[in-house]
């Protein structure tokens, strides 16, 4: 895979905005900065952010044993697929393949870029379609998503399938990794250097219970990073969001024993939930997340609706057909849920 070929013609050519920050960045004692037409009064906010999160990326890198300049950060995963869309897809004329059921927002993007959307449904087990996704694919498929654990099904997809689709793909592959925090499965970043077009995004938004600053991740090759680097806003993360995501990784031993609380109490769910008449099937889960089928989805959404549990109806999605998605809470919420389903049997 040639990178300059997936590049957008008018990206290759830009000259990315330079912010004031960008132009000097030493930052010494008893400095007198007068060159961003910033308010001079202290307040803890009142300067711009560093435009790189250079602190934040170098805490990033000793995590995950992945290089800074390997990094860009985004306002939520959601900026930074946007990003990849704009960087790597031309309006009207490019195509990105899904495959459904799967995160709504890739397709909310392609309608947004002006994009062709191909859709390849899961298997009835969930996993890639393979065959299939090779045989839509054409010189102008530039993307290929694949969210794995999977939302809202909650499973991995097969390293076999997986390993496959980034030696046979022709465009860039893109692993949505926002809750491999709660797999066995290894994360794809151990094999990044191996698929010069794979990228990876990761989120704070979950397992490190961060959904309220917004700061998504994306790992890729230094000359993806590079390409993204040159159309993200010069401010894109701010400096508080900067603040509460440094602080939260370095707790990583918090964050661990919350990811195990988290598991246990997926496994202790799960085991009740078996025992509801009405609950069809629960399907295998490595995510925070347990997806099931019921007799009837829109009746049982609001059976639960006016016990005060709010879950998610996935019902209207491909292959989902009268299924429930529930979050996994707290060992109290969990209560209050299996109590509130045992109620509506």
């Amino acid at each position: 895979m040639k990178l300059e070929k997936l590049v957008r013609e008018n990206i290759k050519a830009l000259k990315p905005y330079s912010s004031a920050r960008d132009e000097f960045k030493e930052l010494k004692a008893n400095m007198v900065f007068l060159d961003a037409n910033e308010n001079p009064f202290e307040n803890g906010v009142n300067r711009y952010p560093d435009p790189q999160q250079t602190t934040v990326k170098k805490e990033l890198s000793l995590l995950k044993g992945v290089s800074v300049n390997q990094i860009l950060l985004g306002n939520g995963s959601d900026e930074v697929l946007d990003l990849i869309f704009r960087a790597f897809c031309e309006p009207k004329e490019d195509n990105v393949i899904t495959l459904p059921p799967t995160y709504g927002m890739y397709q909310v993007l392609a309608n947004i870029n002006n994009i062709e959307e191909k859709e390849v449904l899961l298997t009835a087990e969930f996993q890639p379609n393979v065959n299939e996704i090779l045989e839509v694919t054409d010189a102008n498929s530039k993307l290929l998503f694949l969210c794995s654990p999977n939302n809202p099904t909650g499973n991995s997809f097969s390293n076999e399938s997986v390993e496959i689709l980034l030696k046979s793909f022709n465009g860039l592959v893109v692993i949505d990794e926002a809750y491999i925090d709660f797999s066995s499965q290894k994360s794809w970043l151990l094999r990044l250097e191996e698929f010069p077009n794979l990228i990876i995004t990761q989120t704070l938004s979950k397992a490190y219970g961060m959904a309220g600053i917004r700061l998504g991740i994306c790992y890729a090759s230094e000359e993806i990073i590079a390409i993204l680097n040159k159309i993200k806003p010069p401010y894109n993360i701010n400096e508080l969001t900067q603040q509460k995501a440094l602080k939260r990784i370095l707790t990583k031993n918090k964050v661990k024993k919350e990811i195990e609380t988290i598991l246990e109490q997926r496994e202790k769910l799960i085991d009740k939930l078996k025992s509801i008449s009405f609950i069809e099937e629960v399907y295998p889960t490595d995510a925070n997340f347990v997806l099931i089928k019921v007799d009837n989805a829109m009746s049982r959404y609001a059976d639960l609706l006016e016990k005060g549990i709010v879950i998610r109806n996935r019902t209207t999605q491909p292959l989902c057909e009268n299924t429930l998605r529930l979050t996994v809470g707290t060992k109290s919420e969990n209560m209050k849920l299996i109590k509130a389903l045992k109620d509506i049997e």
